[in-house]
């Protein structure tokens, strides 16, 4: 039963009103009725208009995180299953299922969850306070769900240890749900076979949101020499080599991840063409300038190098800089893949910084495809939080 009852300020709630999923603090008017925070909200306008269902926690900025907008909606087992169900029959229909982001939060309507499935293992990450009391019911349904087109699931591990669960009151916590199992999880992504870390690795352990990006740079490598920077477990580097690049060499800063990239291209048979160097990035760059280096194909996967709006303005230093060591290492005809994986690089942002890199680099590029995250991490319009990763593939000319 529902017992708080959130009312906005008047003008406010314009981000709900969009389609958005957030009730921010600064929005509300007054909170009615007792609740513990994690319980279930009414969420009203000024004026008394019902507005949605939503989990509320008073600690967290983000007060509520809106679950159903419709007034008949009961919060409970049936209704997490049939969000579950709904978020596989979208996959389902939209993309090869065999490892998947499963559940997207907000884009799924279950906030502040995501479930990624590797092979017949489950990685659970929950971030909010409302959302994590409900997991179990959740993870429950998922594999009831997937029993049902005879996926059976071997274990569920989860990762729930980022930092954003303490501002949501919560310790941050990682370990198996249900009986133990090997974590190091074999999968197959386009013609690639990686061996995934659940328990060690970053994240849920893999970066599913590139399937579809690295399935991309494909035609571009045949018969190239390749230059990956920040590998991390060699994804981009090892299908340059599936796709059959004359060299590669990827970098990264974290040895355990150029341990396991390296075990990646074993496993592939792509030792004698992949090889991988743990350093970093931006200290390798201009040497391999100055050394007279240059390789047909560079790919830039940089971690987020902004999580707020505070620090933009350094980010944008970050990837300007890592854009123009990148391209003056591309030679003539060459391409260059770039990405942001932040969701406060805004798409404007990102194409202006790297369009002053060329500039400084001297080099014209000719866009060859412009792509987001892989369709199993969909993108809600309204919910900007959703819409995170760009990725581009430029054709790199000298001026002429």
């Amino acid at each position: 039963m529902v017992q708080a009852k959130v009312r906005l300020k008047k003008g406010e709630g314009r981000t709900l009103k969009a389609g958005g999923m957030w009730v921010y603090d600064n929005e509300i008017d007054t909170i009615e009725g007792d609740f513990e925070n994690g319980d279930i909200a009414a969420v009203h306008d000024f004026d008394d208009y019902f507005m949605g269902y939503g989990f509320i926690n008073t600690g967290s900025k983000i007060t509520v995180r809106l679950l159903s907008r419709k007034k008949e909606t009961v919060i409970d087992d049936a209704f997490m299953e049939m969000r579950v169900r709904e978020a596989w029959n979208y996959r389902r229909e939209t993309i090869d299922t065999s490892s998947c982001r499963v559940i997207f939060g907000e884009a799924d309507f279950l906030p502040g969850i995501v479930v990624d499935k590797f092979a017949d293992v489950l990685v659970v990450e929950s971030l909010a306070l409302g959302i994590d009391r409900w997991k179990l019911v959740i993870v429950d349904a998922l594999k009831r769900v997937l029993a049902e087109d005879g996926i059976y699931i071997k274990g569920v591990y989860e990762r729930s240890d980022a930092k954003v669960r303490l501002q949501e009151g919560m310790e941050r916590c990682k370990g198996f749900i249900g009986e133990p199992f090997d974590t190091k999880v074999k999968i197959l992504e386009n013609g690639v076979k990686y061996i995934v870390d659940v328990e060690d690795g970053q994240k849920t352990g893999f970066f599913l949101d590139q399937k579809h990006n690295r399935a991309a740079i494909h035609r571009i490598c045949r018969d190239k020499e390749v230059l990956d920077c920040f590998t991390h477990t060699g994804s981009f580097a090892l299908n340059a080599g599936i796709a059959g690049a004359k060299s590669v060499l990827g970098v990264d800063a974290s040895q355990l991840a150029v341990d396991q990239a390296a075990e990646n291209a074993v496993l592939n048979h792509l030792e004698d063409r992949v090889h991988f160097q743990c350093e970093d990035v931006f200290e390798l760059l201009p040497r391999l300038e100055a050394e007279g280096r240059s390789f047909d194909v560079v790919i830039l996967d940089p971690p987020a190098f902004t999580k707020s709006r505070n620090s933009v303005k350094n980010a944008v230093k970050g990837y300007r800089e890592i854009n123009l060591r990148g391209l003056r290492l591309v030679r003539d005809g060459g391409y260059l893949a770039t990405c942001s994986c932040s969701h406060f690089m805004e798409p404007e942002l990102f194409a202006k910084t790297i369009r002053e890199a060329a500039a400084g680099a001297h080099k014209r590029l000719r866009q060859v495809e412009f792509r987001t995250q892989a369709c199993d991490h969909p993108i809600l319009w309204a919910a900007d939080q959703s819409y995170y990763l760009k990725f581009y593939i430029f054709q790199c000319c000298t001026e002429r």
